[in-house]
């Protein structure tokens, strides 16, 4: 076993990579070495200063300490999204890419079956997997959400380098096994409540990280604003419509007829009750469900 040595820790990660068949997955592994590989090579980090440990939907790259920091995060920010873009753009919607990134710094130790070992690099790794970071993925419209561990955030983000601007970074607890891990991520922060799991209330089936599901009518209105109250309601005017079945309290399910003017026609030649004028199935004058009134018997 060697000693520890200090390395910057770049992890990559296809999401819902175990969701496609092998065709697919062995594309989007070939699609990854590619995005990981141009973003190194804009960074100015060429293959002798990294070493490349491959986990099938994801690539773990442990570089030289000296290599910058820098150039490696603006590298990420920028030319990442701008290939997946030029990606996802011309590939069929199952073989869509959306990855997670994690930089982090620390002390690892290849040992003699040229295996990492070191509590750096186990925190990098739960980062990678936080449901926080799955999240934030699949609000993004970049297809690509990174997370950097307090170290590198310290050392290099909070000084606010030309092209890693420190405000785009917000603060996280990333809660583990191991207890929890401060961090920071890049955009928006999802929701405190929200549902952090691997799959989200709300996501479009298929495809890659599955973006959530366009509003439908039926979901959804229209709103819109009242003066300056701030409040909102809805646009259209249903204070005039038949209330459901639900809210009279009818008993479910069952067929209702909701008569709001014209005629109605009802098959067969028998019609009961105190109804008039049937003429070949057809019903004229007033349709009355229930009694009539005396009134309405002259």
């Amino acid at each position: 076993m060697t000693h520890p040595v200090s390395r910057t820790i770049l992890l990559l990660d296809i999401e819902r990579f175990s969701d496609r068949d092998d065709v697919e997955q062995a594309y989007l592994r070939r699609m990854l070495y590619d995005v990981t590989d141009r973003a190194l090579e804009t960074a100015g980090i060429d293959e002798t200063l990294r070493t490349r440990a491959d986990r099938g939907d994801s690539v773990m790259e442990l570089i030289d300490a000296n290599a910058p920091v820098t150039a490696l995060l603006r590298a990420l920010l920028t030319e990442v999204p701008v290939q997946l873009r030029a990606l996802n753009r011309m590939a069929s919607r199952s073989a869509q890419m959306r990855l997670r990134g994690v930089v982090a710094g620390g002390y690892v130790t290849v040992d003699d079956l040229d295996g990492w070992v070191g509590s750096d690099l186990n925190h990098a790794c739960r980062l990678l997997d936080a449901a926080l970071l799955r999240a934030a993925l699949r609000e993004r419209p970049d297809d690509f959400a990174l997370c950097v561990s307090d170290s590198v955030y310290q050392g290099v983000v909070r000084h606010d380098h030309p092209g890693v601007p420190a405000a785009d970074f917000h603060q996280v607890t990333v809660g583990t096994k191991n207890g929890p891990l401060t961090a920071w991520l890049h955009g928006p922060v999802p929701p405190a409540g929200e549902d952090h799991g691997e799959r989200g209330a709300g996501e479009a089936p298929g495809g890659s990280g599955d973006r959530p599901a366009p509003a439908t009518p039926e979901t959804t209105g229209t709103t819109g604003t009242t003066g300056d109250t701030g409040t909102t309601r809805d646009t259209e005017d249903t204070r005039n419509r038949p209330a459901s079945a639900a809210h009279r309290g009818a008993p479910a399910p069952g067929p209702v007829l909701d008569v709001n003017g014209g005629s109605v026609s009802f098959g067969g030649g028998y019609v009961a009750g105190d109804q008039h004028g049937v003429s070949g199935g057809r019903v004229t004058g007033d349709v009355v469900m229930g009694s009539k009134t005396d009134g309405d018997r002259s």
